[in-house]
């Protein structure tokens, strides 16, 4: 098969541009660098730098390309800038999101694979968190990616765009070349690894009096390779929907703190913070329907093998990608 990628030189759309190719498809990645950086740009796949402010370029570069399927991975994703920036994120994951499903419609492209998120949700109702949950975001980043939600459900009625949609929860771990490599890094095992590098003095824990069992936020962490399996999988025809991608299984910040300790072999001094405004106690996700409807199976599920693969990427990568 012949895939478009957008993000292709992000942390995710990376290890999915590496796993496409390894299973045989041919890749086009479409990416501007904002976020991004050449060198997590497999050299087996094609690069298009984008430039998706420019009118018609999306369309330019989906027709040049022909591709038969769409992954779209490229979005601005730091909750916090969206709520002093949101004009940034309708923007990029709005706008620019509906000018390549109006491409993928006029370049008649079979299928369109959105990598969207549990943001999407806002604080849950209950947990472990099923697709039927009501969607109530409470940031523009959440906000914008529901709304491309929507403009695919319509475009799935009118123009017989087939899509699938997943909605993460939060990505971890690497390949064996590709890992994570933000300019700002907000994830929590990349910036404790950093600690265990010598590359920062601490992490730090940003509320401590929540009702869990030790007063940290608990969360669900999923490989970044078990994400590029779902997406592959999303690829086969008549599969379509909406489903959540995690593991089941939710760990604090102080466990997760722990195992980065146990991980690496290193004492990781923190320092505990306030709160931040809008985080959930608690975000564990129900993967069920996708383990059901589409065959999808985790193989790194425990979250020792996800730090124990980010880590050996860390150590080769201590000040990430070279550009």
């Amino acid at each position: 098969m012949n895939v478009f990628v957008t993000g292709g030189a992000g942390y995710i759309g990376s290890v999915c541009t590496e796993e496409l190719l390894n299973a045989g498809h041919a890749v086009t990645v479409y990416d501007n660098l904002t976020e991004g950086h050449r060198s997590a740009v497999d050299p087996r796949a094609d690069f298009v730098l984008a430039k998706p402010e420019t009118e018609g370029d999306i369309l330019q570069a989906v027709r040049a390309a022909r591709p038969d399927a769409i992954l779209h991975f490229a979005a601005n994703a730091l909750v916090g800038e969206s709520m002093t920036n949101p004009k940034k994120y309708f923007h990029n994951n709005l706008v620019n999101a509906l000018k390549l499903a109006d491409a993928a419609v006029e370049c008649g492209v079979k299928k369109f694979v959105f990598s969207s998120t549990c943001a999407t949700y806002g604080p849950p109702d209950r947990v472990p968190m099923t697709e039927d949950l009501p969607q109530r975001p409470i940031n523009p980043y959440g906000e914008a990616k529901l709304m491309f939600e929507k403009v695919l459900i319509w475009y799935s009625q009118i123009y017989h765009l087939d899509f699938i949609a997943f909605r993460y929860f939060n990505a971890a771990g690497a390949s064996g070349h590709f890992g994570e490599h933000h300019r700002i890094e907000t994830h929590l095992i990349p910036n404790v690894l950093q600690v265990a590098l010598g590359r920062k003095s601490h992490c730090e824990i940003f509320g401590t009096d929540y009702p869990t069992p030790d007063g940290t936020c608990i969360r669900d962490y999923i490989h970044i390779k078990d994400l590029a399996q779902a997406h592959m999988l999303g690829l086969h025809p008549g599969r379509s929907g909406f489903y959540n991608l995690g593991n089941g299984d939710g760990y604090s910040v102080r466990e997760v703190i722990s195992m980065c300790e146990k991980v690496t072999g290193r004492k990781i001094p923190t320092v505990e913070k306030p709160r931040r405004a809008g985080d959930p106690p608690r975000l564990v996700a129900s993967a069920e329907k996708a383990i059901r409807e589409l065959g999808w199976k985790p193989q790194f599920p425990k979250l020792e093998e996800i730090v124990a693969t980010a880590w050996a990427w860390h150590k080769t990568h201590p000040d990430g990608y070279p550009d």
